[in-house]
């Protein structure tokens, strides 16, 4: 964590705790939580299970802002990793705990890098806010090269005490967050998700989801990942659907889903242009939208008129259009097209 607030260059202060060691990286360390200068902003605790509940509390009393835990072996493991689960909740009070089990989070907007790995982000000045349940997933995530700003990356792990719907409500007050996306295993509160939901919706901020447990195995998976009892595939389809929350099942989906509301918002119609200067891709296009509800409306008559003549009587003008090879080269002809098209 040290390193990454370091490679981040961070402007702030960074106050390691270490019992043994004097430096880690390039700042000084203090031997316990008792010694530091000042109350901490936030707090990144990377040490086992059993003495992470005893600083959390340490750090709850010293009136911290949030502290992220990184240790496992807590619900997840059973009925003493839950009782210790619960310790954790009690202990921690009113300070918001992200986690345990997981790798705490990544504010490109200010330069807070509070994150014990690698990530691939850079700073923004606005863009999605991504929430993950799995740390891994996320941090695959930042190294996105499909153009997507990402402006925090959130892992909660086992939502011990701040869940999922308690973020998203945080973060939609931040004018700098365009849209929302959400890698799921488990729903934190179904009446807050509700809530929050509309309240999303009011704030014109999009909620993309991804959700894990779509199969029997995918369900034993979460719950032995983050105790998470994922719920029947269809039920949460439903509920999302009834949320207007957009609902994906592949990551590459779900990164461009979020581009496309960053870029342009949610769509306000289902209506689609599609231009190629291939017949195959015409075809492939239209064919994908079999199982959706995107639709090719044809164009009026005056753009048809248009196109004939700016293409010629060999092109058959629809939606999808394959405008053919005639015009290649032919910038005039080609800033026509694509203009013409444009005012449908």
């Amino acid at each position: 964590v040290a390193q990454q607030i370091s490679l981040s260059k961070y402007p702030g202060k960074v106050w390691p705790v270490h019992p043994k060691r004097n430096k880690i990286g390039p700042y000084k360390t203090f031997k316990s939580i008792d010694q530091l200068p000042d109350v901490p902003d936030a707090a990144f605790i990377g040490v086992n299970r059993f003495l992470a509940v005893k600083l959390i509390e340490k750090l709850s009393k010293l009136g911290t802002g949030g502290v992220s835990c990184f240790a496992s072996g807590f619900s997840e493991v059973g009925n003493e990793g839950a009782s210790l689960q619960n310790e954790l909740v009690e202990v921690a009070g009113d300070m918001p705990v992200l986690g345990p089990n997981c790798y705490g989070f990544l504010n490109y907007l200010d330069n807070v890098i509070m994150w014990p790995d690698q990530h691939g982000g850079s700073l923004v000045k606005s863009g999605v806010a991504i929430i993950a349940q799995s740390s891994n997933i996320a941090i695959n995530l930042t190294m996105q090269k499909r153009a997507v700003p990402i402006a925090y990356i959130f892992t909660i792990g086992n939502q011990a005490q701040t869940g999922l719907s308690d973020i998203i409500l945080n973060l939609l007050t931040d004018s700098r967050v365009t849209a929302i996306g959400l890698h799921l295993e488990a729903i934190d509160d179904i009446g807050k998700f509700e809530s929050m939901s509309r309240i999303a919706k009011k704030a014109n901020k999009p909620i993309v989801v991804i959700k894990a447990g779509r199969s029997e195995l995918g369900q034993k998976q979460s719950l032995s990942h983050t105790a998470s009892i994922t719920g029947a595939p269809r039920a949460n389809s439903a509920l999302f659907k009834r949320l207007g929350i957009c609902e994906t099942h592949h990551l590459d989906t779900f990164l461009e889903t979020l581009k496309v509301f960053h870029f342009l918002g949610p769509l306000q119609s289902p209506e689609v242009v599609s231009v190629s200067c291939s017949g195959g891709e015409a075809t492939l296009i239209a064919d994908s939208a079999i199982e959706t509800n995107i639709q090719f409306p044809e164009f009026t008559q005056t753009i048809t008129s248009e196109l004939e003549r700016i293409l010629g009587p060999l092109v058959r003008i629809s939606n999808p259009l394959d405008y053919h090879t005639f015009i290649w080269g032919d910038e005039q002809k080609m800033v026509e097209t694509f203009s013409t098209i444009m005012k449908n």
